[in-house]
């Protein structure tokens, strides 16, 4: 699973973590929250599903007595989106092409392509590979100021 998380700030590295699987069906995209039952959501897009299940949240704190809430609701939390890498690959791609991800990652563009398009399943190193090049790129587009 690839983890991208929401924010960076001080307040939210301190704050209590809630993943929130998302997946790619045939012609839509599922999230739900992962080890907090009932927290669901769904959408035609990643948005819309992300959006769905931030919805879901709020509507389980709204909706529950506070004894059944869990704690990490109880208190400030952050919000982070793990996606199978089959999804994070379709729904990447037109930022990240498979030659730029070939350049990140040191992974070759047919490998890629074969994880995109689900005919193979990348192995733990690989999906460590290509998480820890996204993160890192991320890192070095947060210093940069135009």
């Amino acid at each position: 699973m690839i983890i991208l998380h929401t924010s960076q700030n001080q307040t939210q590295k301190l704050a209590k973590r809630i993943t929130i699987i998302i997946e790619r069906s045939d012609d839509s995209f599922s999230a739900w929250a992962d080890k907090i039952p009932g927290i669901y959501g769904h959408g035609d897009t990643v948005e819309e599903a992300k959006a769905s299940a931030l919805t879901g949240l709020e509507l389980y704190k709204k909706h529950n007595a506070a004894k059944n809430i869990p704690v990490v609701l109880k208190n400030d939390f952050k919000v982070v989106y793990k996606f199978d890498t089959e999804s994070f690959l379709n729904y990447y791609r037109k930022i990240f092409t498979n030659a730029a991800l070939e350049r990140l990652t040191g992974i070759n563009q047919k490998q890629l392509q074969h994880y995109a398009s689900g005919l193979k399943k990348p192995r733990r190193a690989q999906i460590k590979k290509i998480s820890d090049a996204i993160h890192n790129l991320g890192k070095e587009l947060i210093m940069v100021e135009l």
